[in-house]
């Protein structure tokens, strides 16, 4: 009679999980760096502060800046005027105004050419004087310069002369705006605005010091979401995907355990330690997580309903990699059953073929079972012990100590 201690394999869920350890991350970050570099003025937020997005938080000394951002708005003002002369002057009313004089000037031209043929007519007829004559040609050639300058004004106009200087004009009023705006730009730049909601978590400068354009002033983390980033090996990472269930955990004096997703399984491995880089993101309550920690996480992989599940004593590895149970039948007879296992979970594994749910496998005496001949385990009974009470101490009492 050999004694031995039983489980029954039950149908129950049983989960693939994956665990590391991981560093933890703030969701968005924001180290804000200026535009400019000028001396600060004013904080208006400390570490620790929190701020929302948009909120001031800062503003550099930039009286130089106003003052050019106010000429150069000055500059923009006259270039609109000169633009909006230059248009008015584009008028329908300029063109007519051509065209008459084209035609006035040419009323004129031909009369003084009519006075001209009939005095020189007279002339050589010995009526009238050379004088005479010659006041005539004066005023013709007065009436010709007339015409054509009339005429020239004309075909400039119709030629797209003053649309040249319509161009001239928006183009100086694009630069002298471009200029402006530019200058008023340089001017916002002066007041340094959070670009997300958050905390504050550095603040390195100081009102008075120089803040340059190339070092962060104010760094805002978000904390109200957390990811903890963990390097897991290819074998293990092959199993997740993104939407996996899991549980970010910190251990100190007020452990922490909250709930995560997958939100990341990196395509490609980490060159240096080819591993896998896997996210995990939770909400972060009250803010009792800090990035920079060190947390476990604990991943569920997959999760296998109504499987048969035994505890991991009672399964047997052989030295070919076979794996068996004992199986205790009616009779206290054990059974040797090769099975194949599933998934691990801690002290429980799955078994996937050559066991039926409710079955008595042998979790104490098993690998000494298995070392019997099969025609003496064929004789052999068993006699199953429950399974032994825990010590004080370990549910609970003091082990050994006297009751009150």
């Amino acid at each position: 009679m050999v004694a031995v201690q039983v489980a029954p394999a039950q149908k129950t869920a049983i989960e693939r999980k994956v665990t590391s350890e991981a560093i933890l991350y703030p969701l968005h970050q924001a180290a804000i760096t200026p535009k400019i570099s000028a001396p600060v003025r004013k904080f208006y937020v400390d570490r620790g502060s929190h701020v929302s997005a948009g909120e001031l938080l800062a503003e550099l000394e930039n009286q130089d800046l106003e003052g050019a951002a106010a000429e150069s708005k000055g500059a923009y003002e006259q270039a609109e005027a000169a633009y909006e002369t230059a248009t008015k002057s584009a008028l329908p009313e300029e063109t007519q105004k051509a065209e008459l004089d084209v035609k006035v000037a040419k009323e004129a031209l031909d009369a003084a050419q009519k006075v001209y043929d009939g005095r020189r007519t007279l002339f050589e007829q010995g009526a009238i004087a050379h004088k005479d004559l010659d006041d005539a040609m004066v005023s013709l050639t007065q009436a010709k310069n007339t015409y054509q300058i009339a005429r020239k004004h004309q075909q400039w106009l119709q030629s797209g002369g003053h649309q040249q200087e319509l161009k001239a004009a928006a183009g100086q009023l694009a630069a002298a705006k471009g200029h402006y705006l530019a200058a008023e730009a340089q001017v916002s730049y002066s007041e340094i605005h959070s670009p997300i909601d958050g905390v504050v978590t550095d603040r390195p400068a100081y009102p008075g010091e120089m803040a340059s354009s190339g070092s962060p002033l104010i760094t805002v983390m978000d904390l109200s979401q957390v990811v903890a980033k963990a390097h897991i090996s290819q074998q293990l990472a092959s199993w997740l995907k993104a939407g996996d269930e899991a549980t970010i955990s910190a251990a100190g004096p007020e452990p922490v355990d909250l709930p995560g997703k997958v939100t990341l399984v990196s395509p490609a491995l980490d060159p240096g330690s080819t591993t896998v880089e896997v996210w995990v993101q939770g909400a972060n309550p009250g803010e009792r997580l800090k990035p920079g920690a060190s947390v476990h996480l604990d991943i569920v992989a997959e999760t296998v309903k109504n499987a048969i599940v035994v505890p991991a004593a009672a399964v047997i590895t052989g030295a070919d990699g076979s794996t068996s149970v004992m199986v205790v039948d009616s009779g206290n007879k054990p059974v040797a059953k090769n099975v194949k296992v599933g998934i691990r979970d801690g002290d429980n594994v799955q078994i996937t073929e050559g066991l039926a749910g409710g079955e008595q496998v042998v979790t104490v005496g098993a690998f000494e079972l298995a070392k019997e001949d099969p025609d003496v385990l064929e004789k052999t009974k068993v006699q199953v012990q429950a399974p032994a009470a825990p010590e004080k101490g370990e549910g609970g009492g003091d082990k050994g100590g006297d009751k009150d």
